[in-house]
């Protein structure tokens, strides 16, 4: 496998740092490669999901509501966050990081509810309870998706449909890194 210069520094902040990361590029760049490789070597304990359940087959994870138990439709502040089986916690409370495929589909409200579910589950004011997040995706190849109704109420808190509108990043940030080498 060929390591570019971007994948470098992806691999970079992914084992040396806490910060989030958003790995991005066209078709063809390497992205899903850089995932494959990132699963095999890096030393850090991780889940891997995806927003719907192909991609998370295709990424060897699982669906991001599967493991936190998200609900369906518009979450906010006082949306229930549920349990979880003793399985899932023990599994949150014992990794470091949450690799997340396809981040371009999921939705801000989405993010701001895995954001205050792993701070009460992590017992932790952290962002993300204390986890690194690693996002892949292409926001020109899959937006969210949002019905008519759901755009409505989501436009009264968020300046937009996609992920990065999430309040939690405006807490802590994340760092994009952009694969640009076609293979």
């Amino acid at each position: 496998m060929t390591i570019t210069t971007e994948m470098k520094t992806a691999l970079d902040l992914i084992e040396n740092t806490k910060q989030p990361v958003y790995i991005t590029g066209k078709a063809g760049t390497g992205k899903t490669t850089l995932l494959r490789y990132i699963v095999s070597s890096i030393k850090k304990r991780f889940v891997i999901t995806a927003s719907t359940g192909i991609a998370a087959v295709n990424a060897g994870g699982v669906t991001l509501h599967s493991l936190l138990h998200i609900p369906f439709g518009c979450l906010n502040e006082s949306t229930n966050m549920g349990g979880l089986p003793p399985n899932k916690v023990k599994l949150i409370n014992n990794i470091d990081a949450i690799i997340i495929d396809e981040i371009s589909m999921v939705r801000p409200d989405v993010l701001d509810f895995i954001d205050r579910k792993l701070r009460a589950y992590r017992v932790s004011d952290k962002p993300f309870g204390g986890l690194q997040l690693i996002m892949f995706g292409d926001l020109y190849q899959l937006p969210p998706v949002v019905k008519a109704e759901e755009q409505t109420i989501l436009n009264q808190f968020y300046k937009g449909p996609y992920f990065f509108y999430a309040k939690v990043f405006k807490e802590i940030g994340f760092t994009m890194v952009e694969l640009t080498h076609i293979f």
